[in-house]
């Protein structure tokens, strides 16, 4: 092991450790938001609305993900859409979540026991009242775990982004590697960067998950 390989890439390895936390963070807003969107479309009413929002969700799960990127980023300036490699990362892997989240989110909406939505509008509240009051905390409360896992595989999908030339942190250990024809330096800080954001995303979800539940374990009065 050379540590002074470390000394000397310290710039290279930072860029790609800001750029991957860039990146990610921007996909996950978007996976989120507009995975919240598609599950909302899912339960109107209109056939055609919901056969498109299946229809998506096929298409981005039933895909992998490096084929959208490929698509988009080589195949679109071929219909005039040119993005850069950070803005066709973000989108891509930003819309590919989305898929798996809004998902969750159904599920998490269908776990809610309709007996309490019912209570919710003969006590007069509105629809979005019932949707921000009752329906939105208890979705949160049961898909915290599952959207920590997702959130986790973002994270680590985000290394496939390197083949479209996004300046993350695998495409950093890769160029230190083909210019210091070593392996183990690299790849060894690669591996305990994603291990130190994966166990970072774990905590705070704990975090989350205690405060989405907070109203599960109220104390008992004496």
């Amino acid at each position: 092991m050379d540590f002074h390989l470390y000394v000397s890439y310290w710039p290279l390895l930072l860029r790609g450790i800001l750029y991957t936390l860039y990146v990610c963070s921007g996909a996950l807003v978007i996976g989120l938001l507009f995975g919240l969107c598609l599950c909302v479309i899912s339960q109107q009413r209109f056939i055609i609305i919901r056969a498109l929002y299946r229809l998506y969700i096929t298409l981005f799960r039933g895909t992998p993900l490096l084929v959208q990127l490929f698509l988009v980023f080589y195949g679109g300036p071929f219909i005039g859409l040119r993005f850069s490699a950070v803005q066709v990362g973000m989108g891509g892997l930003g819309l590919y979540t989305a898929a798996y989240f809004a998902e969750i989110f159904r599920a998490g909406f269908e776990s809610i026991p309709s007996g309490e939505i019912e209570a919710a509008f003969d006590l007069g509240l509105s629809p979005w009242q019932i949707f921000w009051h009752i329906r939105i905390p208890q979705m949160l409360a049961l898909i915290v775990p599952t959207v920590l896992n997702q959130t986790i595989l973002l994270v680590k999908e985000s290394a496939v982004l390197s083949i479209i030339t996004v300046p993350e942190m695998m495409s950093a250990a890769t160029k230190m590697s083909t210019e210091t024809y070593s392996v183990a330096e690299p790849y060894l800080f690669l591996g305990v960067c994603y291990w130190l954001m994966t166990f970072a995303l774990a905590k705070a979800a704990r975090q989350l998950e205690k405060h989405a539940t907070r109203h599960l374990f109220q104390p008992k009065e004496s």
